[in-house]
């Protein structure tokens, strides 16, 4: 009789050997969690298997959808009523059958086992709501593998999630009959459906979370995403991911924040802290409960919120919880055993995304640390002006390799200052292609290396350093490329009247901007190809330039100007008409005003800028 119910169960899904969409989206899932070639939903029938789901698997059964005689694996989860595991295959399936097999038919009666790309198998039971097995949700790999504890419950969430989903449809063919029933049934039945839509909303909770979720990056997006997820479904009138450091749990902006510095020490009494510390879900219904078991002040708070219930839930992690997921609600709330289910898978995925954000931000954050260490204060120049400024972009993950450089250089006729006691200096501007660590390391050689060329080759001039730059670059490797404005700037002789010599190369940068005396902006328009290992390059062109007392001269990054609403010369011209109307400006403010001014908000790219200034004589 049992499996006569269980056959009844199996045919009341509505599900075939025809392909299902439903179904193929959680064998989808499966195959991307656990990142196996091959996954299956199967139910298993009395003469034969259907495959409604199945994802990645292109063997002749997996054609048909449907096999004469069920898996001898997949038969064994439905008939021993719990997961199958099979770490290996010994001999490639010809040798002794694993334990698992023993009473199914063996090896030489399963199709999986003679097609030669599955060598590996984890099946979960999928169960109707009375506990009877009706099928199970499969990963196969053509490779020998040892699955993980992680793994294994991930494949047993999705279970459950397709379970309920298989349990909707059956509930759903059967509603037709519960109305024809009499008035009491047809009131049962209604309230079947209820919890049947009630059961779908959080299956599509599941999957659009872990849709939703593989691919946020930082703990921002995590918590606005979670957020809105969360109130899509569930209809909560507060939602908070807290992450859990140094002591405390840190509340995560949702959607309709920016910033969010509000922080809960983990020793306070509140169902959050509890939550995290004993790694448990905490429910409050109320806020006499909320009094009775956390206190006044938490009470209080709770009803400054207006919340009714209140539900907490751990963020798992290897070491103990990363955070808690916190949902409140301004009305009673019932989280029954299947809720809790949902729930938990839902902060499972939300601990592998804030696991991710927290990984790829403290990446990113050496990378920062790395890049602005390079960024050296700039030393006294004698008759120059000189500030400098380094805006990193808006988004975390954008760590470029934009820097500026500004040193003395010798001379080799006067030991590196003229008779008025005025250094020539070198001044450099680039930006290094990429944005994430490499970039920023790249960004340092090529800092260093420009340097040491410029000491190495003494009175060449900077086109030649850039040259040397880019054969070692070549010679050796590094496989840099990017842009540069490399200049030396040199005092005029006497009898001149304080202005400097600028000699410069431009390796494909945006032409720096040149501000005389009268306000006139003159964009050094002269440039050469970008720097690149693949592009040779016989010799770079130098130019030079006289800065007259007064003049102002600004080297800058593409982060300043390129932006995805405006024209990039528009741009230019802007920050030069912006940098001349203010040229008797202090440097750093200077800066500072035209960053506000001509760069995008929030800001695109990294920014980093040079200026120079030559005095007025007596002023």
């Amino acid at each position: 009789m049992s499996d006569e119910l269980r056959l009844t169960a199996v045919s009341d899904t509505g599900l075939s050997a025809r392909p299902d969409a439903g179904m193929d989206r959680f064998a989808r899932l499966v195959k991307d969690a656990l990142n196996v070639p091959a996954a299956l939903v199967s139910l298993v029938a009395a003469d034969r298997q259907m495959l409604p789901g199945l994802a990645g698997s292109h063997a002749p059964w997996a054609r048909e959808r449907n096999l004469g005689a069920p898996l001898a694996l997949c038969g064994e989860v439905v008939h021993g009523g719990g997961p199958v595991v099979v770490a290996r295959a010994p001999g490639g399936w010809a040798g002794a059958a694993p334990a698992a097999w023993e009473g199914s038919g063996g090896p030489a009666d399963d199709p999986v086992a003679l097609t030669p790309e599955v060598q590996a198998y984890a099946g979960v039971p999928l169960t109707d709501r009375a506990g009877r097995v009706l099928g199970a949700l499969c990963a196969l790999d053509n490779r020998p593998r040892e699955w993980s504890p992680r793994e294994l419950s991930l494949l047993t969430e999705l279970a459950a999630a397709c379970g309920a989903e298989l349990r909707l449809r059956i509930a759903a063919h059967r509603r037709e009959a519960v109305h024809r029933d009499e008035a009491a049934a047809r009131t049962r039945a209604d309230g079947l459906a209820r919890r049947s839509e009630h059961a779908l909303a959080r299956s599509e909770l599941l999957l659009r979370a872990a849709d939703a979720l593989a691919d946020t990056t930082g703990l921002a997006e995590v918590g606005r995403q979670v957020h809105d997820l969360v109130t899509l479904v569930l209809r909560p009138v507060h939602v908070r991911v807290m992450v859990a450091e140094d002591g405390a749990l840190r509340r995560l902006a949702n959607g309709a924040e920016q910033v969010d510095e509000h922080t809960v020490p983990l020793s306070a009494e509140r169902p959050m802290t509890r939550a995290a510390r004993e790694d448990r879900v905490v429910t409050v219904a109320g806020a006499d409960e909320m009094a009775t078991v956390f206190g006044r002040p938490a009470a209080a708070e709770h009803r400054s919120l207006g919340l009714d219930t209140v539900v907490c839930v751990p963020l798992p992690g290897d070491g103990g919880p990363l955070g808690v997921l916190v949902m409140g609600w301004d009305r009673p709330y019932e989280v029954d055993d299947p809720e809790r289910a949902v729930l938990a898978a839902l902060a499972g995925y939300t601990a592998r995304a804030v696991e991710r954000a927290l990984f790829i931000e403290n990446r990113v954050d050496v990378a920062r640390q790395m890049q602005e260490a390079m960024l050296t204060d700039l030393p006294p120049v004698a008759g120059l002006s000189t500030a400098a400024l380094y805006r990193p972009a808006a988004d975390i993950d954008m760590v470029g390799g934009d820097w500026y450089d500004l040193y003395r250089l010798p001379s080799a006729a006067q030991g590196g200052e003229d008779a008025e006691g005025a250094a020539t200096v070198a001044a450099t501007i680039g930006d290094i292609t990429g944005h994430d660590m490499r970039a920023a390391t790249l960004m340092g050689q090529v800092r260093s290396m420009l340097r040491q060329a410029d000491l190495d080759h003494p009175g060449t001039g900077p086109a030649h350093v850039v040259s040397a730059f880019e054969h070692a670059n070549r010679a050796l490797g590094l496989g840099c490329s990017g842009t540069l404005v490399h200049a030396h700037l040199r005092p005029c002789p006497p009898p001149d009247d304080g202005s400097w010599e600028l000699n410069w190369t431009n390796a494909g940068h945006p032409p720096p901007l040149v501000v005389l005396p009268d306000g006139t902006v003159e964009p050094l328009v002269d440039h050469g190809v970008l720097m690149h290992p693949g592009i040779p390059v016989r010799g770079r062109d130098a130019h030079r330039r006289t800065l007259p007392p007064g003049a102002v001269l600004l080297l800058y990054t593409d982060g300043l100007v390129e932006h995805r609403s405006s024209d990039l010369d528009e741009a230019i011209e802007r920050a030069g008409r912006f940098l001349s109307s203010r040229r008797d400006r202090e440097l750093p403010a200077l800066l500072a005003e035209l960053v506000d001014e001509v760069a995008s908000e929030p800001a695109d790219d990294d920014i980093a800028l040079l200026v120079l200034r030559v005095p007025v004589p007596g002023r």
